[in-house]
Protein backbone atom coordinates (compact mmCIF):
# COMPACT_ATOMS: atom_id res chain seq x y z
CA UNK A 1 0.00 0.00 0.00
CA UNK A 2 1.11 3.36 -1.19
CA UNK A 3 2.26 5.34 2.30
CA UNK A 4 0.23 8.98 2.55
CA UNK A 5 2.23 12.12 2.66
CA UNK A 6 2.25 14.38 5.27
CA UNK A 7 1.94 18.45 5.14
CA UNK A 8 5.07 18.44 6.63
CA UNK A 9 6.65 16.19 3.80
CA UNK A 10 4.77 17.99 0.80
CA UNK A 11 6.36 21.43 2.31
CA UNK A 12 9.82 19.83 2.75
CA UNK A 13 9.58 18.54 -1.44
CA UNK A 14 7.95 22.12 -2.89
CA UNK A 15 10.43 24.11 -0.61
CA UNK A 16 6.87 26.06 0.81
CA UNK A 17 6.22 26.07 4.68
CA UNK A 18 3.48 24.45 6.28
CA UNK A 19 1.09 26.67 6.55
CA UNK A 20 1.24 27.18 2.89
CA UNK A 21 0.55 23.60 2.06
CA UNK A 22 -2.39 24.06 4.40
CA UNK A 23 -4.12 26.78 3.29
CA UNK A 24 -3.76 25.97 -0.45
CA UNK A 25 -5.78 22.47 0.12
CA UNK A 26 -8.14 24.73 2.22
CA UNK A 27 -8.85 27.09 -1.00
CA UNK A 28 -7.51 30.02 1.40
CA UNK A 29 -7.54 33.01 -0.84
CA UNK A 30 -4.21 33.97 0.68
CA UNK A 31 -2.69 31.35 -1.87
CA UNK A 32 -2.48 32.20 -5.30
CA UNK A 33 -4.22 30.50 -7.98
CA UNK A 34 -1.12 29.01 -9.50
CA UNK A 35 0.35 27.61 -6.24
CA UNK A 36 -2.93 26.07 -5.33
CA UNK A 37 -3.20 24.15 -8.59
CA UNK A 38 0.93 22.74 -7.69
CA UNK A 39 0.05 22.05 -4.15
CA UNK A 40 -2.79 20.54 -4.87
CA UNK A 41 -1.78 18.22 -7.59
CA UNK A 42 1.19 17.07 -5.88
CA UNK A 43 -1.14 16.09 -2.59
CA UNK A 44 -2.99 13.99 -4.67
CA UNK A 45 -0.02 12.32 -6.40
CA UNK A 46 1.59 11.49 -2.73
CA UNK A 47 -1.87 10.46 -1.57
CA UNK A 48 -2.06 13.09 0.89
CA UNK A 49 -5.15 12.60 2.92
CA UNK A 50 -6.47 15.02 5.76
CA UNK A 51 -6.40 13.56 9.45
CA UNK A 52 -9.62 13.57 10.44
CA UNK A 53 -8.89 13.26 13.84
CA UNK A 54 -6.19 15.81 14.18
CA UNK A 55 -8.80 18.13 12.54
CA UNK A 56 -10.84 17.77 14.78
CA UNK A 57 -8.98 18.37 18.00
CA UNK A 58 -8.12 21.75 16.58
CA UNK A 59 -11.93 22.28 15.05
CA UNK A 60 -13.94 20.24 17.19
CA UNK A 61 -15.81 19.21 13.82
CA UNK A 62 -15.12 16.72 11.45
CA UNK A 63 -18.41 16.85 9.97
CA UNK A 64 -19.30 13.36 9.58
CA UNK A 65 -22.24 11.74 11.40
CA UNK A 66 -22.43 7.71 12.95
CA UNK A 67 -25.32 6.04 12.03
CA UNK A 68 -26.11 2.89 14.14
CA UNK A 69 -28.83 0.50 12.64
CA UNK A 70 -29.96 -2.84 14.09
CA UNK A 71 -30.34 -4.50 11.20
CA UNK A 72 -28.61 -4.25 7.69
CA UNK A 73 -31.00 -7.19 6.26
CA UNK A 74 -34.59 -5.30 6.77
CA UNK A 75 -35.43 -2.89 4.24
CA UNK A 76 -37.07 0.00 6.20
CA UNK A 77 -33.69 0.60 7.60
CA UNK A 78 -31.91 0.79 4.38
CA UNK A 79 -34.72 3.67 3.25
CA UNK A 80 -34.26 5.80 6.70
CA UNK A 81 -30.10 5.17 5.84
CA UNK A 82 -31.02 6.61 2.14
CA UNK A 83 -32.81 9.37 3.80
CA UNK A 84 -29.83 10.07 6.32
CA UNK A 85 -27.38 10.09 3.53
CA UNK A 86 -29.31 12.23 0.91
CA UNK A 87 -29.52 15.25 3.94
CA UNK A 88 -25.94 14.79 5.02
CA UNK A 89 -24.81 15.39 1.38
CA UNK A 90 -26.81 18.50 0.33
CA UNK A 91 -25.06 19.83 3.84
CA UNK A 92 -21.64 18.57 3.40
CA UNK A 93 -21.30 15.62 5.91
CA UNK A 94 -20.13 12.57 5.65
CA UNK A 95 -21.69 9.53 6.96
CA UNK A 96 -20.02 6.26 8.86
CA UNK A 97 -22.97 3.12 9.10
CA UNK A 98 -22.30 0.56 11.68
CA UNK A 99 -24.60 -2.33 12.47
CA UNK A 100 -25.17 -3.41 16.22
CA UNK A 101 -26.76 -6.67 15.04
CA UNK A 102 -29.03 -6.32 17.95
CA UNK A 103 -26.46 -6.80 20.17
CA UNK A 104 -26.18 -4.35 23.50
CA UNK A 105 -22.42 -5.12 23.89
CA UNK A 106 -21.37 -3.74 20.37
CA UNK A 107 -23.96 -0.87 20.42
CA UNK A 108 -21.81 0.41 23.47
CA UNK A 109 -19.11 -0.61 22.06
CA UNK A 110 -19.59 1.71 18.59
CA UNK A 111 -21.05 4.43 20.37
CA UNK A 112 -17.91 4.74 22.29
CA UNK A 113 -15.10 4.10 19.85
CA UNK A 114 -16.74 6.65 17.11
CA UNK A 115 -17.36 9.39 19.69
CA UNK A 116 -12.87 10.23 20.14
CA UNK A 117 -13.31 12.39 17.74
CA UNK A 118 -14.14 10.71 14.19
CA UNK A 119 -17.74 11.70 14.59
CA UNK A 120 -20.23 14.99 15.24
CA UNK A 121 -23.04 13.00 16.63
CA UNK A 122 -25.06 10.08 16.31
CA UNK A 123 -28.70 8.74 14.65
CA UNK A 124 -29.63 5.60 16.13
CA UNK A 125 -32.13 3.04 16.56
CA UNK A 126 -31.64 0.92 19.66
CA UNK A 127 -31.02 -2.72 19.55
CA UNK A 128 -33.27 -5.24 20.77
CA UNK A 129 -30.84 -6.41 23.05
CA UNK A 130 -31.04 -3.15 24.92
CA UNK A 131 -34.64 -2.44 24.66
CA UNK A 132 -34.99 -5.90 26.13
CA UNK A 133 -32.53 -5.45 28.89
CA UNK A 134 -33.95 -1.27 29.27
CA UNK A 135 -30.69 -1.03 29.73
CA UNK A 136 -29.91 2.55 28.22
CA UNK A 137 -26.58 3.99 30.36
CA UNK A 138 -24.36 4.08 27.29
CA UNK A 139 -26.61 6.47 25.01
CA UNK A 140 -26.53 8.87 28.62
CA UNK A 141 -22.82 8.54 28.60
CA UNK A 142 -22.40 9.68 25.01
CA UNK A 143 -24.85 12.83 25.29
CA UNK A 144 -23.29 14.04 28.91
CA UNK A 145 -20.08 13.96 27.18
CA UNK A 146 -21.10 16.60 24.27
CA UNK A 147 -21.84 14.36 21.58
CA UNK A 148 -25.86 14.21 20.72
CA UNK A 149 -27.98 11.58 19.49
CA UNK A 150 -30.94 11.23 17.67
CA UNK A 151 -32.76 7.99 18.02
CA UNK A 152 -35.33 6.79 15.20
CA UNK A 153 -38.09 3.98 15.30
CA UNK A 154 -36.84 2.02 18.32
CA UNK A 155 -36.33 4.91 20.62
CA UNK A 156 -35.59 5.05 24.63
CA UNK A 157 -37.59 7.20 26.59
CA UNK A 158 -35.53 7.94 29.40
CA UNK A 159 -33.20 8.79 27.14
CA UNK A 160 -32.91 12.98 26.59
CA UNK A 161 -32.32 13.11 22.98
CA UNK A 162 -34.07 14.36 19.67
CA UNK A 163 -36.50 11.29 18.62
CA UNK A 164 -37.97 10.78 15.38
CA UNK A 165 -40.76 8.12 15.45
CA UNK A 166 -44.03 7.15 13.82
CA UNK A 167 -47.08 6.97 15.18
CA UNK A 168 -46.88 3.58 15.74
CA UNK A 169 -50.11 2.89 18.07
CA UNK A 170 -52.73 4.91 15.64
CA UNK A 171 -51.38 3.14 12.68
CA UNK A 172 -52.08 -0.27 14.08
CA UNK A 173 -55.35 0.85 15.62
CA UNK A 174 -56.39 2.25 11.94
CA UNK A 175 -54.91 -1.04 10.35
CA UNK A 176 -57.40 -2.83 12.84
CA UNK A 177 -60.47 -0.66 12.09
CA UNK A 178 -59.38 -1.47 8.31
CA UNK A 179 -59.80 -5.31 8.69
CA UNK A 180 -63.33 -4.53 10.79
CA UNK A 181 -64.56 -2.36 8.41
CA UNK A 182 -63.88 -4.63 5.56
CA UNK A 183 -66.08 -7.49 7.65
CA UNK A 184 -63.52 -9.17 9.09
CA UNK A 185 -64.63 -10.53 12.75
CA UNK A 186 -61.85 -13.35 13.83
CA UNK A 187 -58.56 -10.88 13.41
CA UNK A 188 -55.03 -12.66 13.91
CA UNK A 189 -52.18 -10.74 15.44
CA UNK A 190 -48.63 -12.30 14.76
CA UNK A 191 -45.93 -10.58 16.18
CA UNK A 192 -42.19 -11.87 16.43
CA UNK A 193 -40.76 -8.36 17.53
CA UNK A 194 -42.41 -7.99 21.08
CA UNK A 195 -39.23 -7.08 22.64
CA UNK A 196 -39.47 -4.02 20.98
CA UNK A 197 -40.92 -0.42 21.68
CA UNK A 198 -42.50 -0.51 18.18
CA UNK A 199 -44.04 -3.80 18.82
CA UNK A 200 -45.70 -3.35 22.12
CA UNK A 201 -47.32 0.07 20.41
CA UNK A 202 -48.81 -1.80 17.58
CA UNK A 203 -50.73 -4.65 19.76
CA UNK A 204 -51.97 -2.13 21.54
CA UNK A 205 -53.58 -0.37 19.09
CA UNK A 206 -54.81 -3.71 18.15
CA UNK A 207 -56.19 -4.51 20.84
CA UNK A 208 -57.80 -0.92 21.21
CA UNK A 209 -59.48 -1.55 17.91
CA UNK A 210 -61.35 -4.63 19.04
CA UNK A 211 -61.79 -3.08 22.05
CA UNK A 212 -63.85 0.46 20.60
CA UNK A 213 -65.60 -2.50 18.26
CA UNK A 214 -66.88 -4.69 21.21
CA UNK A 215 -64.60 -7.72 19.42
CA UNK A 216 -63.85 -10.36 21.98
CA UNK A 217 -59.97 -10.65 22.57
CA UNK A 218 -59.16 -14.25 21.37
CA UNK A 219 -55.92 -15.24 23.28
CA UNK A 220 -55.52 -18.09 21.01
CA UNK A 221 -55.08 -16.09 17.99
CA UNK A 222 -52.62 -13.92 19.17
CA UNK A 223 -49.38 -14.93 18.56
CA UNK A 224 -46.79 -12.13 20.60
CA UNK A 225 -43.11 -13.40 20.78
CA UNK A 226 -39.42 -12.08 20.51
CA UNK A 227 -37.92 -14.23 18.12
CA UNK A 228 -38.68 -15.82 14.58
CA UNK A 229 -36.74 -19.02 14.89
CA UNK A 230 -40.18 -20.98 15.67
CA UNK A 231 -42.45 -18.44 13.87
CA UNK A 232 -43.78 -20.30 10.96
CA UNK A 233 -44.68 -23.35 13.16
CA UNK A 234 -46.51 -21.33 15.70
CA UNK A 235 -48.35 -19.73 13.04
CA UNK A 236 -49.08 -22.96 11.33
CA UNK A 237 -50.30 -23.87 14.72
CA UNK A 238 -52.83 -21.10 14.89
CA UNK A 239 -54.35 -21.41 11.11
CA UNK A 240 -54.73 -25.55 12.38
CA UNK A 241 -57.01 -24.92 15.26
CA UNK A 242 -58.54 -21.38 15.04
CA UNK A 243 -60.88 -19.98 12.04
CA UNK A 244 -59.58 -16.87 11.00
CA UNK A 245 -60.35 -14.30 8.63
CA UNK A 246 -58.24 -11.46 9.14
CA UNK A 247 -54.64 -11.00 10.26
CA UNK A 248 -52.64 -8.05 11.33
CA UNK A 249 -48.78 -8.88 11.32
CA UNK A 250 -46.25 -6.18 13.25
CA UNK A 251 -43.27 -7.01 10.84
CA UNK A 252 -42.26 -7.95 7.20
CA UNK A 253 -41.53 -11.15 8.22
CA UNK A 254 -44.77 -11.78 10.18
CA UNK A 255 -46.42 -10.72 6.88
CA UNK A 256 -44.69 -12.77 4.45
CA UNK A 257 -45.10 -16.05 6.66
CA UNK A 258 -48.74 -15.17 6.86
CA UNK A 259 -49.31 -14.75 3.59
CA UNK A 260 -47.11 -17.59 2.84
CA UNK A 261 -48.64 -20.05 5.47
CA UNK A 262 -52.43 -18.89 4.89
CA UNK A 263 -51.90 -19.86 1.02
CA UNK A 264 -50.00 -23.23 1.79
CA UNK A 265 -53.41 -24.10 4.24
CA UNK A 266 -55.86 -23.91 1.11
CA UNK A 267 -57.01 -19.64 2.08
CA UNK A 268 -58.00 -18.04 -0.79
CA UNK A 269 -56.72 -14.25 -0.66
CA UNK A 270 -58.19 -11.87 -0.06
CA UNK A 271 -61.66 -13.67 -0.82
CA UNK A 272 -61.61 -15.59 2.32
CA UNK A 273 -58.88 -13.92 4.11
CA UNK A 274 -57.20 -10.58 4.07
CA UNK A 275 -53.82 -9.55 5.76
CA UNK A 276 -52.16 -6.58 6.43
CA UNK A 277 -48.74 -6.30 7.27
CA UNK A 278 -46.08 -3.50 9.06
CA UNK A 279 -43.76 -2.31 7.08
CA UNK A 280 -43.32 -1.80 3.27
CA UNK A 281 -40.42 -3.58 1.68
CA UNK A 282 -39.80 -4.48 -2.01
CA UNK A 283 -41.08 -8.11 -0.88
CA UNK A 284 -44.08 -7.26 0.15
CA UNK A 285 -44.94 -5.02 -2.27
CA UNK A 286 -43.30 -6.35 -5.53
CA UNK A 287 -42.34 -10.28 -5.12
CA UNK A 288 -45.61 -11.50 -3.64
CA UNK A 289 -48.67 -13.10 -5.02
CA UNK A 290 -51.17 -11.67 -4.36
CA UNK A 291 -49.25 -8.53 -3.10
CA UNK A 292 -49.63 -7.67 0.15
CA UNK A 293 -51.71 -4.17 2.10
CA UNK A 294 -49.26 -2.86 4.23
CA UNK A 295 -48.49 0.23 6.50
CA UNK A 296 -45.91 2.34 4.83
CA UNK A 297 -43.17 3.89 7.52
CA UNK A 298 -42.26 6.65 4.89
CA UNK A 299 -38.72 5.24 6.04
CA UNK A 300 -36.49 8.00 3.95
CA UNK A 301 -38.70 10.52 5.12
CA UNK A 302 -37.45 9.28 8.59
CA UNK A 303 -34.22 9.50 7.79
CA UNK A 304 -34.52 13.13 6.88
CA UNK A 305 -35.91 14.66 9.39
CA UNK A 306 -33.58 12.52 11.08
CA UNK A 307 -30.33 14.17 10.06
CA UNK A 308 -31.81 17.46 9.85
CA UNK A 309 -32.53 17.61 13.43
CA UNK A 310 -28.72 16.33 14.07
CA UNK A 311 -27.60 18.70 12.02
CA UNK A 312 -29.05 21.85 13.22
CA UNK A 313 -28.01 21.07 16.63
CA UNK A 314 -24.65 20.98 15.54
CA UNK A 315 -24.46 23.95 13.63
CA UNK A 316 -26.54 25.95 16.13
CA UNK A 317 -25.12 28.61 18.16
CA UNK A 318 -27.31 28.02 20.97
CA UNK A 319 -26.21 25.64 23.85
CA UNK A 320 -29.50 25.13 25.34
CA UNK A 321 -31.83 23.79 22.81
CA UNK A 322 -35.03 21.90 23.80
CA UNK A 323 -35.39 17.97 22.59
CA UNK A 324 -37.65 17.48 19.66
CA UNK A 325 -39.82 14.42 18.97
CA UNK A 326 -40.94 14.53 15.49
CA UNK A 327 -43.82 12.04 14.81
CA UNK A 328 -44.02 10.56 10.94
CA UNK A 329 -47.57 9.89 9.98
CA UNK A 330 -47.55 6.37 8.56
CA UNK A 331 -50.15 5.11 5.08
CA UNK A 332 -52.17 2.34 4.27
CA UNK A 333 -50.98 0.84 0.99
CA UNK A 334 -54.01 -1.18 -0.12
CA UNK A 335 -52.59 -3.95 -2.76
CA UNK A 336 -53.81 -7.45 -3.70
CA UNK A 337 -54.29 -9.33 0.26
CA UNK A 338 -57.44 -7.18 1.33
CA UNK A 339 -60.25 -7.23 0.02
CA UNK A 340 -64.06 -6.27 1.36
CA UNK A 341 -65.83 -9.72 2.26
Amino acid sequence: MKARATLKQIAKELNVSVSTVSKALNDSPEISELTKIKIKEYAKLKNYKPNVIGLNLKNRKTRTIGVIIPNILNSFFAKVFSGIEKVADEKGYNVIMCISNESLDKEAHTLEMLSNGTIDGFIVSVSEEAQKNQEYSHFSAIINDGTPIVMFDRIADGVDCDKVIVDDFDSALDSTQHLIDLGCKNIALFSSVDNLSVGKLRAAGYIKALEVNNIPINKAIILRTDCDENLNNLIENIFDTNTIDGIFALDENDSVAALRIGLKKGYKIPEALSIIGFADGILASRRLSPSLTTVSQHGIEIGEVAAKLLIDRLESKEEHIPYETVVIKTKLKERESTRKL
